[in-house]
């Protein structure tokens, strides 16, 4: 895991986006939602591992019913900093258009683990090409998994959530504004 492709990517001379660098959550693990205007409109789903934020792009979002299987298509690492990221990336940069945070919180392992244990179980289970969780977030909520995609493409997997007590069948997306600026996406323009 290396943020060396994120930095490549980016011109931090033109773009408010962080620079790479990794550093740690101080207590639980953090997982961010962002929405990304860029030439198409998706999500950008982060968990927090070994002071990066592995990331998935969500063409179609997140969804909390488990009838939906997602694709998410695994992206380079993200800086730990990048969580906080609302703002517009200025044409000719990678990723160009709005972004903000559409849901944010922390996250666990979906089986009961040692805390010090927990990112060494999660780089395991993602190099098996499965990972269980469960989210703690101001929207998304209750167990999630992330299943890698046996194709050509490696980098193709599925969100899914599973069923419990948070599931519902309404489309989630439909609750469009960030939890930082309280601004949807359209409103947005720094």
């Amino acid at each position: 895991m290396s943020l060396h492709k994120y930095n490549l990517k980016r011109n931090f001379d033109s773009t408010t986006e962080p620079e790479g660098k990794i550093e740690k959550s101080k207590k639980e693990l953090v997982f961010v939602v962002q929405k990304h205007a860029a030439s198409h409109l998706h999500y950008d789903f982060r968990l927090e591992m070994n002071g990066m934020l592995k990331s998935w792009a969500i063409p179609k979002g997140p969804s909390m019913n488990p009838a939906d299987k997602r694709l998410a298509i695994m992206v380079e690492d993200h800086p730990y900093s990048y969580k906080d990221f609302e703002g517009t990336i200025p044409e000719g940069n990678y990723g160009a258009g709005k972004v903000i945070v559409w849901d944010n919180g922390t996250y666990t392992l979906a089986e009961e683990q040692n805390e010090h244990k927990i990112e060494t179980i999660l780089k395991s289970d993602l190099q098996k090409g499965h990972l269980s969780f469960i989210l703690k977030g101001k929207k998304l909520k209750g167990e999630f998994a992330l299943v890698k995609l046996k194709t050509k493409q490696e980098n193709t997997w599925l969100l899914i959530k599973k069923k419990d007590e948070f599931a519902i069948e309404s489309d989630i997306l439909e609750e469009n504004k960030s939890v930082i600026s309280n601004l949807t996406l359209e409103a947005f323009d720094k």
